[in-house]
C-alpha cells in the first residue's frame, strides 16, 4: 500500500481542488484562504476554489469538510471556532474536530480587541470596569452568537473583573460590529482583522488587545496584561486541515507547499495588513494546538456555563 500511496502523491493533484470555509465570503477566514490559495494553486498546478458554507456557527461548513472524500482535493480552513470553541459548547456535533480531520499546518493568528462605543466616557480597561461596576446589568456586549469566541471573551472578562453585563448574541461578527456602530451595545470583543478599519476611522474606541504582545497594526493599544488582566489571552487563529484518512504522502506534500507559501514575503505582507501574524507548523504541532485549545475553551465554558443554542 505504501508504494501505491507514494505513487499517488506524485501524480496528485490531477484536477481542481477546493478549500471549504465555514464562514461567509468576506470574513477573515475567507480573506486568508484566498491569500493562501493563489500561490498554493501555482505550486500544485491546479486551480483552487474557495467553497464558503456558512451557517450554524461554523458547524455546517465543518461537517461538509469532514464528510468529504479523503483524496487530497478538499481542504478545510479551520479556526478557533470550528476547532476550539464549538467542540466545547455544543452538546452534540455532527463531526469530531480531532478524529474527523488530519491537520496540515497552522496558518495565522490575530488577537481580539476590546472595543467600546466612543460615546462612553472611558479610555482604558480600568475606566470601563469602573464605569460598568457603577451600572450593574445596564451595559451590554455583542458577540457573533452563543458559544462564539467573542462570547467566550465577554464571559471571561466578566469573570475576571466582576462586572455584570448583558450578552447580546448576533448572527455573526459583522452584524455584531454593526450593532456596536449603531449604538445597540456598549462593547464587544472583535478580532483585529474584522474591526481594524473602524478603529482607525474612530468609529469605535479600542481599549486593549487579547494577545501576549501588542498588535503590529494597533501599536498604541495596550495588551490585556498591560491593562491589568495578565492571564487574558485569546487569539483568533486559522489553519489548514484535510478529511481524516487522506493519504499521508499527500498530507506531507500539502504541508511542505503550505510552509513554503507562508514563508513568502508577499504573503506575509498581505496578511500583516489585515493584522494577521503568519506562522506555519508541522501537522503534529497544529494537532497539539487544536487539542490544547479545545481543552482551554471547555474549561472556560464549564466555569461560565456557556452553551450553544
Amino acid at each position: 500500500m505504501a508504494g501505491g500511496n507514494s505513487a499517488l502523491a506524485q501524480t496528485w493533484p490531477t484536477k481542481p481542488m477546493r478549500i471549504v470555509i465555514a464562514q461567509a465570503p468576506g470574513s477573515a477566514t475567507d480573506v486568508i484562504s484566498r491569500v493562501v490559495a493563489n500561490p498554493l494553486s501555482e505550486a500544485l498546478g491546479q486551480p483552487i476554489v474557495i467553497d464558503a458554507r456558512p451557517g450554524a456557527g461554523g458547524v455546517l461548513g465543518t461537517e461538509v469538510a469532514a464528510r468529504s472524500a479523503p483524496d487530497g482535493y478538499t481542504l478545510f480552513m479551520g479556526n478557533n471556532s470550528t476547532h476550539g470553541s464549538n467542540p466545547a459548547v455544543y452538546a452534540k456535533l455532527p463531526y469530531d474536530a480531532v478524529k474527523d480531520f488530519a491537520p496540515v499546518s497552522f496558518v495565522a493568528s490575530v488577537p481580539y480587541v476590546l472595543v467600546v462605543d466612543p460615546a462612553l466616557p472611558v479610555r482604558s480597561v480600568q475606566e470601563f470596569v469602573a464605569y460598568a461596576k457603577a451600572r450593574p446589568g445596564k451595559l451590554n456586549y455583542a458577540s457573533a452568537g452563543n458559544g462564539s469566541t467573542h462570547h467566550f471573551c465577554g464571559e471571561l472578562f466578566k469573570s475576571m473583573t466582576g462586572v455584570d453585563m448583558q450578552h447580546i448574541p448576533y448572527k455573526g461578527s459583522g452584524p455584531g460590529i454593526a450593532g456596536l456602530l449603531g449604538g445597540e451595545v456598549s462593547m464587544m470583543f472583535a478580532n483585529v482583522a474584522d474591526i481594524g478599519s473602524q478603529i482607525k476611522a474612530g468609529k469605535v474606541r479600542a481599549l486593549a488587545v487579547t494577545a501576549p504582545r501588542r498588535a503590529a497594526t494597533l501599536p498604541e493599544v495596550p495588551t490585556m496584561a498591560e491593562a491589568g488582566l495578565p492571564d487574558f489571552v485569546v487569539t483568533s487563529w486559522f489553519g489548514l486541515l484535510v478529511p481524516a484518512g487522506t493519504p499521508a504522502p499527500i498530507v506531507a506534500r500539502l504541508n511542505a507547499e503550505t510552509v513554503k507559501v507562508l514563508g513568502r514575503a508577499d504573503v506575509k505582507a498581505t496578511l500583516a495588513q489585515q493584522g494577521l501574524e503568519v506562522a506555519s507548523s508541522t501537522p503534529e504541532q497544529f494537532g497539539a494546538h487544536i487539542q490544547s485549545e479545545i481543552a482551554r475553551f471547555t474549561k472556560i465554558a464549564k466555569a461560565a456555563g456557556i452553551k450553544a443554542e
